[in-house]
């Protein structure tokens, strides 16, 4: 029992010694909140880190744009999206700001294009279909400029190419804009190589500006002489193969369009740099007439009526044309006190050179043009109009030869020079009609009437004595006169007695001329018988 209530033997343990507790010591039930705050910290520094580039588009209109939900896209891949859309300050237009991925950010330099992708119909061509269950997007089309920007102005029109596209650009001037339309396509040889990239009018509103691109490899074919001409349409010719036409496509006809060519005898090998300057002709005959680059301005004086003669109006010299109509005036002159109708020309001296004569190109044809001239008009050279077209009227100036023209000096004092001009032969015609009738109304036809008159009276008179005195007497002298023919045919009769009468006297001749010869042919043997007679007889 004692056993029981005796404690057991327990090994002497060592002391603990206290330690004093850390004011810094972690429990683990705050390291859920620091792991969350460094994942937190790090999504928000990846947030931040990966967060894009934001930009300001302006447009317009907010047509198809929508905050957060219209995407931004570059070759159809997204870089970014609008998050919000407002009115501008102003309210003539809208902003949208949209953020850019990082990545894309270089892509904003100064040239970069915006413009929203819908549904359109623009040169005859029909895009953005695909958005009619997609939805509207903004299309980005990256510039090549080195300057960074993040303010843009959108584009309301989609441009016709990319800038990435290889091609050239050039710029056109036109009066008129026609049925083109930004899309219109531009032909070379009856091949699409090209279209019109934007156009404007012109700031003093004179005319049209177009930009039109013609892709590689095509556009190595504009050269610096290249010409370019409306294709709209069709156009009609009649030649002596009869009634031709021609267009460039049936697109070109329905939308419009442009082509163009250099001339056939072109020279020219160098191409045209981006953005050169070419005119838009109305016609392809227009574009491929010969443009001269020596021009002389003259003035013709006409006195006759100009009705017929327009500004354009060629001027002819046997059959060719040598230049222009380039405008029509009226003058007073106060001295004479008449009106006269002063003509401003064009001439080209160029024209009167040939390629095929030492090789020339052009140029004129004397390095004295003022020694020519005179030349010419001292020679009886004259301006003058005639019909070019006798249903609508038209006159056009010629030059030609008029050898009995009155003479003429030019007036070099003058600017530009005048020179001279003959009437047109229907003018000539009327002046002599006129001059004729001038000296038919100076004829006293009066008195020459009143002097027929009388003439007239005294012949009737005479003929009155005639057929009451001189008619029975004529009459009388004819009764005679057949009286006398009567005799004489009588007497001439085969087996009348002056007949007979005349035989026999012609038989006593003819004894009398034999009895002659026989004397004659005696006396000429025996002459002294003239004297002593014939010697049979006795003295």
């Amino acid at each position: 029992m004692s056993g029981a209530n005796e404690e057991p033997d327990i090994p002497d343990l060592p002391a603990a010694d206290p330690l004093p507790r850390s004011r810094w010591r972690m429990q683990l039930v705050w390291l859920v909140p620091i792991v969350a705050i460094l994942i937190g910290g790090w999504l928000a520094v990846k947030a931040v880190m990966e967060r894009g580039e934001n930009i300001t588009i302006s447009f317009k209109t907010g047509e198809g744009l929508e905050a957060g939900k219209t995407r931004l896209k570059f070759k159809d891949v997204d870089i970014g999206v609008v998050e919000t859309v407002m009115l501008a300050p102003d309210h003539k237009h809208v902003l949208a700001k949209a953020e850019v991925a990082r990545d894309v950010a270089g892509l904003l330099v100064d040239n970069t294009r915006f413009w929203v992708v819908r549904p359109r119909i623009s040169g005859g061509t029909v895009s953005g279909l695909g958005t009619l269950l997609s939805g509207s997007y903004v299309d980005v089309d990256v510039g090549n400029a080195a300057k960074a920007r993040r303010d843009f102005v959108g584009l309301e029109e989609p441009p016709v190419f990319a800038s990435d596209v290889p091609g050239r650009e050039f710029i056109l001037k036109s009066a008129g804009l026609g049925s083109l339309d930004v899309g219109s396509p531009v032909y070379f040889r009856r091949l699409q190589v090209g279209q019109i990239a934007s156009y404007q009018l012109d700031p003093d509103g004179k005319g049209v500006t177009l930009k039109v691109f013609v892709n590689a490899p095509y556009d190595r074919f504009v050269k610096t002489d290249t010409r370019f001409w409306h294709a709209s349409g069709f156009n009609m010719a009649f030649d002596s193969n009869g009634v031709r036409i021609e267009t460039q496509s049936i697109v070109s006809v329905i939308v419009g369009g442009i082509a163009f060519e250099s001339p056939p005898d072109s020279v020219e090998e160098a191409d045209a740099a981006a953005n050169t300057q070419f005119e838009l002709y109305p016609t392809r005959t227009d574009a491929m007439k010969q443009h001269d680059r020596i021009i002389d301005k003259y003035v013709v004086n006409f006195a006759d009526s100009v009705r017929g003669l327009v500004v354009g109006a060629p001027v002819d010299f046997r059959g060719i044309e040598i230049g222009r109509v380039t405008a029509i005036h009226t003058r007073f002159d106060a001295q004479r006190h008449s009106f006269s109708i002063p003509v401003e020309i064009e001439i080209y001296p160029e024209r009167f050179t040939s390629r095929y004569q030492d090789g020339r190109t052009g140029g004129r044809i004397s390095d004295d043009p003022r020694g020519i001239a005179n030349y010419l008009v001292d020679n009886g050279f004259r301006f003058q109009l005639r019909n070019g077209n006798l249903l609508t009227g038209q006159l056009y100036l010629a030059l030609d030869y008029f050898p009995d023209a009155a003479r003429a000096k030019i007036n070099w004092d003058k600017s530009p020079p005048e020179l001279p001009a003959v009437p047109r032969t229907l003018q000539s015609l009327q002046d002599s009609v006129t001059r004729l009738l001038v000296k038919l109304n100076s004829i006293p036809f009066e008195g020459l009437g009143n002097d027929a008159r009388t003439t007239l009276r005294t012949a009737n008179a005479l003929l009155s004595q005639l057929d009451t005195e001189v008619v029975p007497r004529a009459h009388d002298t004819l009764t005679s006169a057949q009286t006398m023919l009567d005799s004489a045919n009588t007497a001439l009769q085969p087996d009348s007695a002056l007949q007979q009468s005349t035989a026999d006297a012609m038989q006593e001749l003819t004894r009398t001329a034999a009895s002659l010869r026989t004397l004659a042919d005696y006396l000429s043997r025996h002459p002294e018988a003239l004297v002593r007679g014939k010697s049979g007889d006795k003295p």
